[in-house]
């Protein structure tokens, strides 16, 4: 009897599969690029400021209010772009959301003064929410059981992006100028815009298309009501405030060691390989293995500062730190957005861009803790708060329900 039953079980799992042609190895894969892309121009003018600030005349104080106004755009596009994802058709949202990137990226790279750059960094982030809406959209043409893997596999590809985005903007912009950063990333969006228009299966039909003003109210009741959303929300924001911590932070012992921009650039690889190893998290997910996987990452992330830590002594720990605190971070992140959407997939737009205003909080407060602390009293104070606010979601975690 318990080897018919096996047998049975093993036929509808194929059956299930059999169920999801639309999301090919092919569809996943171009769902990650996308991503990579698109989020990419949040953080590729990082790197590009001082340049930005000798062509356009400007004081570096006030350069950096590129960066703010992107971030900005960021944001407001999590509360006011994303829930439209659950009333509108994703594809044609998404589409046309790229579209107005490719505008306001050419926007950027051919502005002659501050206040046309600004505008454009605006629009710029607000469009780069279209990420959310793709790990949304990913997430509800998959499978229920294979629903953890596919969003591991986009948002992978999302972490890609956030990591290789200052290193490549420094490297196009050494050989280009900074101009090129935005111009080349313009014509890879515009053909990534073609074949996702082309190729991409159609979004599902939405059988409820409630007001736009109910979709907003709604993020705030979705608080209240989804106990899962402000668990796991609480989590990401100690998590990328962890993170937020070390990237933030990092460039500047690394600079007083002498390294140039392309070597520093290259502890983004590091971080890459670690956030690649996690793009598997998914799985333990839909194994009913994320809570336990969840618990062990956090762990891992908080001893992750004891390498992180010495840092100005040898290169090699910082390496293992990086790897181990970005396998832990992204981790955590994809296990996250699967329990969430599983929870209500009907509504997961609004619940992951509910879910990223955590993100964005805990990334801001990380990075403003961070640049203090490090102006004040140096790297070891920065990797102690990092430790403490790893364990802090640690604790928490030893809090919740492991079932």
């Amino acid at each position: 009897m318990q080897c018919k039953a096996g047998k049975n079980s093993d036929v509808a799992i194929q059956a299930s599969l059999a169920d999801d042609p639309v999301l090919s190895p092919w569809i996943i894969f171009l769902f990650s690029v996308t991503c990579a892309l698109a989020v990419a121009n949040v953080y590729s003018a990082q790197p590009l400021l001082e340049s930005m600030a000798a062509t356009l005349n400007v004081e570096p104080g006030i350069i950096g209010s590129v960066v703010t106004l992107t971030q900005t755009g960021y944001l407001a596009g999590l509360l006011f772009l994303v829930p439209l994802g659950d009333r509108v058709n994703r594809k044609i949202l998404i589409v046309t959301q790229l579209i107005l990137s490719v505008l306001a990226l050419i926007i950027a790279g051919l502005s002659q003064n501050l206040a046309i750059l600004l505008c454009a960094m605006l629009v710029i982030g607000l469009m780069a929410v279209v990420v959310q809406l793709m790990v949304a959209w990913a997430a509800i043409l998959a499978a229920p059981h294979r629903r953890g893997e596919v969003v591991g596999k986009v948002t992978s590809g999302i972490v890609l992006g956030i990591l290789l985005a200052r290193f490549v903007s420094g490297i196009i912009a050494d050989l280009a100028g900074w101009r090129a950063v935005y111009l080349i990333a313009a014509c890879l969006i515009l053909l990534i815009t073609l074949i996702v228009a082309k190729v991409m299966p159609p979004s599902p039909p939405q059988a409820k298309k409630p007001t736009y003003a109910f979709l907003l109210l709604s993020i705030f009741r979705l608080y209240i009501t989804e106990p899962q959303l402000r668990k796991r929300g609480v989590l990401a924001l100690l998590i990328f405030a962890a993170f937020s911590m070390l990237w933030t932070t990092m460039v500047m012992p690394l600079t007083a060691m002498s390294l140039s921009h392309t070597q520093i650039g290259m502890f983004g690889l590091a971080g890459i390989a670690g956030a690649q190893a996690a793009s598997k998290a998914g799985l333990w997910a839909d194994r009913g293995k994320g809570q336990r996987a969840t618990g062990s990452a956090l762990a891992l992330l908080t001893l992750s500062w004891l390498p992180i830590a010495y840092a100005e002594k040898s290169l090699l720990w910082l390496i293992i730190g990086v790897i181990a605190l970005d396998f832990a971070v992204q981790t955590v992140h994809v296990i996250n957005q699967s329990i969430i959407i599983s929870a209500m997939p009907s509504e997961a737009s609004r619940l992951v861009g509910a879910y990223m205003c955590f993100y964005s909080v805990g990334s801001a407060f990380g990075a403003l803790v961070a640049t203090q602390l490090y102006a004040l009293w140096g790297w070891q104070p920065v990797c102690f708060a990092g430790a403490f606010v790893s364990a802090c979601a640690f604790i928490l975690w030893s809090g919740l329900p492991k079932s």
